[in-house]
């Protein structure tokens, strides 16, 4: 019987985290995963505050224990003193991704000039792969949008579980695998 697919969902903030505020980062993200994702999954969420040390343990619980293949964060990518995802992020990662959160602020830029605020990023530990996202729900889908057809062969190559995508919503890059007798 195949592992159950899990999916880590971290909104970091410090008013959602005491319940002063609506976690509407979260629900964005697992509404965006259930509209594209074709393969079953469990989503394993967490609201958590902006603190550094709270955010690197999260990440390492999701991905060690909790065993999820993806963890998407919403939240503390900005400038402010107290946003701190990514420096958590990077700390925990065996390996930066900087592409993502390249091509994420280059289509926030076509939308907003204060994208270039934004820090996200992404990192690789052990067969997880971790995507900071700002923490506005249109923003999290326009930046889904653009890196979700990576992420799945992104999970193959670390050695995750397969994950598919409905094409009618978005369109998976995995290579075409050679024909018989043809070497690449």
């Amino acid at each position: 019987m195949p592992e159950e697919i899990r999916i880590g969902i971290v909104t970091v903030s410090d008013r959602a985290s005491r319940g002063e505020y609506e976690d509407r980062g979260g629900p964005a993200i697992r509404e965006y995963l259930d509209e594209i994702l074709t393969t079953p999954w469990v989503g394993v969420p967490r609201v958590i505050a902006d603190e550094q040390a709270q955010i690197e343990a999260t990440l390492c619980e999701l991905s060690d224990q909790q065993r999820c293949c993806l963890i998407v964060t919403t939240g503390g990518t900005g400038p402010s003193v107290r946003d701190v995802t990514p420096e958590a992020t990077e700390a925990v990662s065996e390996k930066v991704m900087p592409g993502f959160g390249e091509l994420m602020r280059k289509m926030s830029l076509e939308k907003v000039p204060t994208a270039i605020l934004s820090r996200q990023t992404a990192g690789i530990r052990g067969s997880c792969l971790i995507v900071n996202l700002p923490g506005q729900p249109k923003a999290i889908r326009e930046c889904l949008d653009a890196v979700f057809p990576a992420i799945p062969y992104c999970i193959d190559l670390i050695g995750g579980p397969y994950l598919e995508a409905d094409p009618q919503h978005i369109v998976v890059f995995r290579p075409k695998r050679p024909r018989p007798g043809i070497s690449w």
